[in-house]
């Protein structure tokens, strides 16, 4: 059953009035209500403010990285375990073919229903999550296929066994790596991205994000807490933070923005994950026709940019 956000309800009227005139089998009364839910979906999605796309950044029923993996990825197999410790849930890796390209794919996944979101830890990885994730963009770089990463987590988890195991060390690590991978690397923020969390899997050639995700330092909730001890002021919060993708586009923090459908992903998921299938291969044909040298060169030039000012 789909659920609905607050600002979402008129939208769900429209919906449920086409199923009713589609039953009748009046095909005029549909493209009348057709025509309505798409002035609709303009007049609502086109103003939403920065706290109803975190809204829809968190959505119960947006797509997870399994779900893109699934839709967009075939002859696909499983890669577990980091070597070290276990195998982290919250964290899935994938070698196999997105089009006709053989690729590792890594994201973040947070589960469905209790009992897999326990499995899964609610997309918060543990170290042995990251160096999972590290094992497997080692083995892209060993065979010279390119990384998509998929990033949606509100943050590392930040229980006393990850910190037990190094949690900032395993973050940390892949952030050294990652910078000096030798092979095409893309990253896409498809829900969340929260912090170190986000950020292990997030140094690439490319780093884009979805329309209606959101990249932070904190999330709004602990800079409510932080800053007012006050809940209440988790929308001034995120309004104040600058967490938007057009936001980030703004500041020159991302490279793309994704536009998913308007209404949503969540709404239309396979438009979406073709959206991301076609813009992962367009930038790892752009990035194939750089020479490895002039590649990591530019990858060094992006990521120390951000912060630089001029008097």
């Amino acid at each position: 059953m789909a659920t609905y956000l607050d600002f979402e309800y008129k939208i769900k009227f429209i919906q449920e009035d086409i199923i009713s005139a589609q039953v009748r089998h009046d095909h005029g009364a549909v493209e009348e209500l057709k025509a309505k839910l798409d002035k609709e979906v303009e007049k609502i999605y086109k103003n939403l403010s920065d706290f109803q796309k975190l809204q829809l950044a968190r959505h119960l029923d947006r797509p997870y990285a399994l779900d893109y993996i699934n839709l967009i990825m075939r002859d696909k197999y499983e890669i577990h375990g980091d070597r070290h410790f276990r195998d982290d849930a919250a964290i899935v890796c994938y070698v196999g073919y997105i089009g006709d390209e053989k690729v590792v794919v890594i994201g973040e996944q947070k589960g469905r229903g209790t009992k897999n979101k326990l499995k899964r830890n609610f997309g918060m990885p543990h170290p042995e999550g990251y160096r999972k994730a590290l094992r497997a963009a080692k083995l892209a770089e060993k065979f010279n296929l390119p990384l998509l990463m998929l990033i949606d987590t509100p943050g590392a988890y930040p229980g006393i066994g990850a910190e037990e195991r190094n949690q900032s060390e395993a973050i940390a690590r892949n952030l050294l790596e990652l910078a000096d991978l030798r092979t095409p690397t893309v990253s896409i923020v498809i829900g969340e991205g929260g912090s170190g969390g986000a950020l292990a899997i997030g140094v690439a050639d490319r780093f884009a994000m979805m329309r209606y995700s959101v990249f932070s330092v904190i999330s709004p909730e602990g800079c409510a807490a932080i800053l007012w001890n006050d809940p209440k002021k988790t929308e001034a919060a995120t309004n104040a933070m600058k967490i938007t993708s057009q936001d980030l586009k703004e500041l020159d923090l991302i490279d793309d923005i994704i536009n998913e459908p308007l209404i949503g992903a969540h709404r239309e998921k396979e438009r979406a994950a073709t959206a991301i299938a076609d813009y992962f291969l367009d930038e790892v044909a752009k990035l194939k026709e750089m020479s490895p040298e002039v590649r990591m060169d530019a990858r060094y030039a992006k990521l120390t940019k951000p912060g630089a000012f001029s008097e």
